[in-house]
């Protein structure tokens, strides 16, 4: 797969990127990124204590309306750099004593990152690589990544195609998430702790939407169903309203906490016990990253 007529996504736009063409997700024929960091506000198994790598890409096949990470997945600010940078960051972060190299909304730059973690492991990185995206992901460019992802950390949305279709412009969101999960449990199997860190592994996440529980509740149903105690399943809270939106009002109001709680207690009844809860005020504008140096990168 290459950028010359770009399919890594589903929505398979087939612009030339290397001639400057540019598709749904804005993204262009060199890798943007808008930070990277220690970040200690990811799953336990995650951060740890030191904190997770986190490269934080520029650009989105998805870009949600209330994404709390617009100005880099919409705005799409950030700074282009060479793949020789990319592996520079990914062993600097390993010097800074990082747990793993943390990969967010990596979708669009697949060559490009694929040929940078290879190198990379050549100068000497030995961290898991973490591939922390939406979840609307093209089976095949998947298949590109098998033996190169430790640990994948995708989002499961929607399971109404509607809301996806609302909320996010497509309308396949649901039959193709559950295809790039499949895939992406068959490349790391069953969850690997070691020293409470995950070294190897799938952790699906899950973000509440205000009065959207019964949505939630299909998604949360049918991961365990298919994969029992073999994956993780993070059950978050942390909607944070940013945008206002005339259209879906229920988006400018936060998750009440009856809601969330109602979630937790149907999780518990399932029998789930590989899961992560999110507790005390994380919606907050505070606990969403500084994204405004990104020209010192």
């Amino acid at each position: 797969m290459d950028l010359n007529s770009c399919e890594l996504c589903p929505r398979k736009c087939r612009v030339n990127r290397i001639k400057g063409e540019i598709g749904f997700c804005n993204a262009g024929s060199k890798i943007k990124i808008a930070r990277y960091s220690l970040h200690y506000w990811e799953e336990p198994c995650i951060s740890g204590e030191n904190g997770s790598g986190t490269i934080f890409f520029s650009c989105c096949n998805l870009k949600c309306i209330y994404c709390q990470n617009h100005n880099i997945s919409i705005k799409n600010n950030g700074k282009e750099i060479s793949i020789d940078k990319f592996i520079n960051i990914c062993l600097k972060l390993q010097e800074m004593g990082a747990n793993n190299i943390n990969l967010v909304t990596p979708t669009m730059y697949i060559p490009l990152i694929k040929e940078g973690i290879i190198k990379a492991k050549e100068k000497g990185l030995s961290l898991p690589i973490v591939y922390n995206s939406s979840g609307y992901e093209s089976v095949e460019a998947l298949k590109e990544l098998d033996g190169l992802i430790d640990i994948y950390l995708p989002d499961f949305k929607y399971y109404d195609n509607k809301l996806a279709t609302n909320f996010s412009k497509v309308d396949n969101y649901l039959e193709i998430t559950k295809q790039a999960i499949k895939e992406m449990y068959r490349q790391v199997g069953k969850p690997v702790i070691k020293n409470d860190l995950m070294k190897k592994g799938l952790i699906v996440r899950h973000l509440l939407l205000p009065t959207h529980i019964e949505d939630s509740k299909k998604i949360i149903k049918y991961l365990y169903e298919t994969y029992r105690d073999n994956i993780y399943i993070s059950i978050m809270n942390q909607y944070t309203p940013i945008i206002k939106n005339n259209k879906f009002k229920e988006l400018n109001n936060p998750v009440e906490e009856i809601e969330y709680d109602n979630l937790i207690n149907f999780a518990c009844d399932l029998g789930i016990t590989n899961a992560f809860i999110q507790e005390g005020e994380t919606c907050k504008e505070s606990f969403i990253p500084d994204f405004d140096n990104y020209s010192e990168i």
